[in-house]
């Protein structure tokens, strides 16, 4: 395997000095991305946002929520270890500029482009949602002159054209992407859409655009199943999907560690289920796991999640390379 070893091999989770995310191994230098089939990289940075601050913090939790200190992870549910199909390395972190949003999402865009280009599928760990506009653009611009649509799990709409006059914010990743024409709105599907922001305004503009979206009200109505067939049937004929998920579309009881939560989102499991469905039936060229805030969070259940999240996706990675239903570990 491709890079630096950060840990021995029967070091617990709790020891080391690795803090790659499932002690993989670190690659700095993308000639070191050949043969590589997932890049892990983080983006640490929340200047972009427009309540509380915290999710520069970010990465470096998610990489840190690990109780099984190594890439021995058989998935019970799906009856494969990812790491066992798949090249996966920590490609570290951005080189972000504190304070200056342009430099940082320059950066981002720098590294997710350098990862797409080196053959390898970018897993982004944020960071602010804000840093959607760098790393699905880049995804993007690699894969042209085929397209990519966007599933976005979020609490927030993020199609504003501006946040308190900001242009470059958290809240109008979306607008952009569609504005510079990297995404089409009838190629973007919203899941878990709920509270009091943004205005009808920016509804009705998505709506002009073709984005489609699955209020939290349907999802207790229908069933976060039910809404889901309907999400991959939407993702399948995309010539690529980009999977968005900001940690507060999770009802804060399971995802407190968060700068904008809003009471009454998804499960955990319901979340897990949904990723994993995605990664096998649909696949991704990119993947983002953002707004995890530690210094508000509580046991480090956000951060768990978040780092689930990411096995998960990258288990059904593995389990569509391979090409087969997945084998439950059942006791008959």
């Amino acid at each position: 395997m491709p890079g630096v070893p950060v840990s021995r091999p029967s070091e617990p989770a709790y020891a080391g000095a690795g803090a790659t995310f499932a002690k993989l191994p670190l690659v700095l230098d993308p000639n070191d991305l050949t043969g590589v089939d997932v890049a892990i990289v983080g983006a640490p940075t929340d200047d972009a946002v427009s309540y509380r601050p915290g999710a520069r913090f970010g990465p470096r939790a998610i990489r840190l929520a690990d109780v099984g200190g190594g890439p021995h992870r058989p998935n019970m549910d799906l009856g494969v270890n990812p790491f066992d199909v798949l090249t996966v390395v920590d490609y570290g972190d951005a080189e972000v500029v504190p304070a200056d949003k342009e430099a940082t999402h320059r950066a981002i865009r720098a590294i997710v482009g350098e990862v797409c280009a080196g053959g390898a599928v970018p897993i982004v760990l944020g960071g602010d949602h804000s840093i959607a506009h760098p790393d699905v653009g880049a995804v993007a611009e690699h894969v042209k002159p085929e397209g990519v649509g966007l599933v976005h799990f979020d609490a927030h709409a993020d199609n504003a054209a501006e946040v308190f006059g900001v242009r470059l914010s958290h809240g109008t990743p979306l607008r952009l992407l569609v504005e510079e024409g990297s995404v089409r709105g009838e190629d973007i599907v919203q899941v878990g859409l709920r509270g009091y922001w943004p205005d009808p305004e920016e509804f009705e503009w998505a709506r002009r655009r073709g984005f489609r979206w699955h209020l939290m009200e349907e999802i207790s109505e229908r069933g976060m199943d039910a809404v889901m067939d309907d999400v991959v049937e939407a993702a399948r004929p995309w010539d690529h999907m980009f999977l968005s998920f900001d940690i507060d579309v999770c009802d804060p009881g399971f995802a407190p560690g968060t700068g904008t939560p809003e009471p009454g989102g998804i499960t955990a499991r319901e979340a897990l289920r949904a990723v994993r469905r995605l990664a096998w039936q649909v696949g991704f060229a990119g993947m983002e796991v953002v707004e995890v805030a530690p210094p508000y969070d509580q046991s480090e259940i956000t951060a768990f999640l978040a780092n689930r999240l990411v096995l998960e996706a990258l288990s059904g990675l593995a389990l569509r390379k391979l090409g087969r239903e997945p084998r439950p570990e059942r006791s008959l």
